[in-house]
């Protein structure tokens, strides 16, 4: 039998490389990777050729332009285009060069800011979007329609996913452009290190977050690629979410910084909670395996060892 050719697009990143990792496990399966330099994904003309050449029979687009709130207020104009041009180039090129199935990387931040707690897949559209990663959101919200419509209007089999907040190995860990929890493990690990008595954080530390290990993500991806089929979302999540405040105080702890956290109420909270509901991938037989305190004293361990090497 031969063997199916899986692209991984951005298999270099946090998500990328957990699938890279999962399907690596598969024995009849040819595995596609390129690099940035290798493969510049917002350039349409060389998308197609990537295409033509190799052929994939399956894609899992996890490539994009990400970060938190900072970046997301700084630079609103890459966040949107690059998404949109990278999206827009791989579905359109899954299409015209016949591949079998697609999987669209979303992100819980496309619901509404004040969406009704669980969220549904249905609240999509369903209100305001939060103001600081509103052109993110704009971009994943145009690429979930993207794949809706090549399915209604050419029979593709394009799934999309909506994961929730994602850590574990090869995450972002730069201050300035990073997620909660890496930012967490990066500014508590180089005060222990500095000695510092005091970490001083965004926010009030209200705001309520649910946090899933990237492996349990790829393991979820990995099961939908195999038994899921519909224009309809699926979230990815654990179903269960604690304050930013509590957060912190873990990470800290799994850190070993015993200092005082100071929290700064004139920087932005961003969404007060985001907790999915996770009903309709459960209904197929899923369930994640990294309890959070084990996923961060794993991500913090990574961290360590590669402290000198991750992007700063």
């Amino acid at each position: 039998m031969a063997s199916i050719r899986t692209f991984i697009a951005g298999h270099r990143g946090l998500v990328g490389s957990a699938l890279l990792r999962r399907y690596q496990s598969d024995p009849d399966r040819e595995l596609l990777t390129r690099s940035r330099g290798e493969l510049d994904l917002t350039d349409t003309a060389i998308v197609d050729q990537f295409f033509v050449r190799e052929r994939p029979d399956e894609v899992l687009l996890a490539a994009g332009k990400v970060g938190g709130i900072k970046a997301n207020s700084d630079l609103p104009v890459d966040f949107l285009l690059t998404n949109l041009q990278i999206q827009n180039n791989i579905l359109s090129a899954a299409h015209r060069y016949g591949v079998r199935k697609l999987l669209f990387m979303g992100s819980s931040c496309i619901y509404p800011k004040n969406a009704l707690q669980p969220i549904r897949e249905d609240s999509l559209l369903d209100g305001k979007l939060e103001p600081t990663n509103e052109p993110y959101a704009i971009a994943k919200i145009a690429g979930i329609k993207l794949a809706q419509a090549y399915r209604r209007q050419y029979g593709c089999d394009f799934i999309s996913v909506m994961p929730t907040n994602l850590y574990g190995l090869n995450d972002n860990f730069s201050l300035e452009s990073s997620h909660v929890l890496p930012a967490l493990i990066r500014k508590f690990h180089d005060a222990k290190v500095a000695e510092q008595a005091i970490v001083t954080l965004w926010g009030t530390g209200s705001p309520r977050r649910e946090f899933l290990h990237v492996d349990d993500l790829a393991d979820a991806c990995h099961l939908l690629m195999q038994s899921y089929s519909s224009a309809e979302l699926v979230n990815i999540g654990c179903g269960e979410d604690l304050t930013i405040r509590s957060l912190a105080e873990l990470v800290a702890k799994v850190v070993g910084f015993r200092g005082k956290i100071i929290w700064d109420p004139s920087k932005p909270d961003g969404t007060p909670r985001k907790l999915l509901d996770i009903g309709r991938l459960s209904d197929l037989g899923w369930r994640p395996r990294i309890e959070l305190e084990d996923g961060i004293k794993r991500t913090y361990a990574w961290f360590v060892e590669n402290v000198q090497a991750i992007r700063q």
